[in-house]
């Protein structure tokens, strides 16, 4: 066995307590005002740092050939989870998305969990059926199969950014695994008419590609995020207006914890900050590919891969989204925003991959 990868470790555990600290800056005017506590997202948010940092460390401890021998169950209970949160009674509806498990004041989000299952479920997959692969009828197709329900019980809630994330992690592995590039170039003609008809049948989704053509088009409706976020990040200059000192957390920016902390950030600590957070994602996404391109067997190497995929893909749409280069997906940026489902499991995808950077 080799030592744990400390420096992937060190790397997480600083983005996340930046994190907390930028979550608490972002929120506290918003929390004062609405639970009377300023505090009160900061407390959650290292809530679930503490939660996530121990599972961590536990699951690192965990021999990650468990998931191969496990992944079918693995994948149906995140399967079912997202069965039962469409459920109305069971599942809750926030921000118009029946897309959470109410526990208390607190959320679960199943997507979330369908996220690394299907990765593990997929990575097993490749693994089993590695002299079938190169055909697309008999050894793609089962895989898009189950991908591809999976996105739809997804888009039920609906939660389309969570619903590429997935799309683009599985057609990552697929990639890596020596499918003919034939096949992408169809997926993405497929994609691109389903994705029409994604928009087309969603009034609401029209809006916001209209919207992220010309915000000012609807400047207090559907661009009014768009827009705050531009003002936000405009203003950071070099080195920022200093931290705490954020105005558009002053009622201009909507919840700007969430999908938009990276705003927030660029505007209290400007480009310097712009480079440091952008540095700690890439040194991230580096150390996992490094580790996946170390391991000696294949499901290590498709799992490992998947989670940097899925990181990667995640942080390209939130940072897109917050600067005006995609529409308003509703994406949470890795380790910075506010949630205990996406930072869990992110946490827990990461102490997958430092037991395989143990054992390989």
């Amino acid at each position: 066995m080799k030592k744990l990868d400390t420096k992937l470790l060190i790397s997480v555990i600083i983005i996340s307590l930046f994190g907390i600290l930028m979550i608490y800056s972002s929120s506290s005017i918003w929390s004062e005002y609405k639970f009377n506590d300023s505090f009160r997202y900061l407390k959650l948010q290292s809530m679930f740092f503490v939660i996530g940092l121990i599972t961590m460390i536990i699951v690192s401890k965990i021999d990650y050939h468990y998931y191969y021998k496990n992944s079918n169950k693995i994948f149906f209970i995140c399967f079912i989870l997202l069965i039962l949160v469409l459920i109305p009674g069971v599942g809750q509806v926030r921000n118009g998305s029946r897309s959470w498990f109410g526990i208390g004041g607190l959320g679960i989000q199943p997507s979330e969990f369908m996220k690394l299952g299907l990765i593990i479920f997929t990575s097993k997959y490749l693994v089993n059926n590695e002299k079938s692969i190169k055909n697309i009828r008999k050894g793609i197709l089962p895989i898009l199969l189950v991908t591809i329900i999976s996105f739809l019980l997804i888009m039920l809630e609906p939660d389309l950014g969570t619903g590429v994330i997935i799309l683009m992690s599985i057609i990552g592995l697929l990639f890596i695994s020596g499918v003919n590039m034939s096949f992408f170039i169809k997926i993405a003609l497929l994609g691109l008419i389903g994705l029409s008809g994604l928009i087309i049948v969603a009034p609401y989704r029209i809006k916001r590609i209209t919207s992220f053509l010309n915000p000012w088009a609807d400047p207090l409706g559907t661009g009014f995020q768009t827009i705050q976020s531009m003002y936000a990040i405009g203003p950071g200059g070099l080195f920022g207006l200093g931290l705490f000192n954020s105005i558009q957390k002053h009622f201009y920016l909507p919840e700007p914890q969430t999908d938009f902390i990276f705003s927030i950030i660029s505007e209290e600590f400007g480009i310097l900050g712009i480079l440091i957070v952008s540095f700690l994602f890439i040194f991230i996404i580096y150390r996992i590919i490094k580790i996946s391109l170390s391991c000696n067997e294949l499901f290590s190497k498709y799992l490992s891969f998947g989670i940097a995929f899925s990181l990667s893909f995640q942080i390209i749409l939130n940072l897109g989204v917050v600067t005006a280069l995609f529409p308003v997906t509703g994406v949470t940026l890795p380790f910075l925003s506010y949630g205990g489902s996406s930072l869990i499991i992110t946490m827990i995808s990461i102490g997958i991959v430092l037991n395989i950077s143990k054992n390989n």
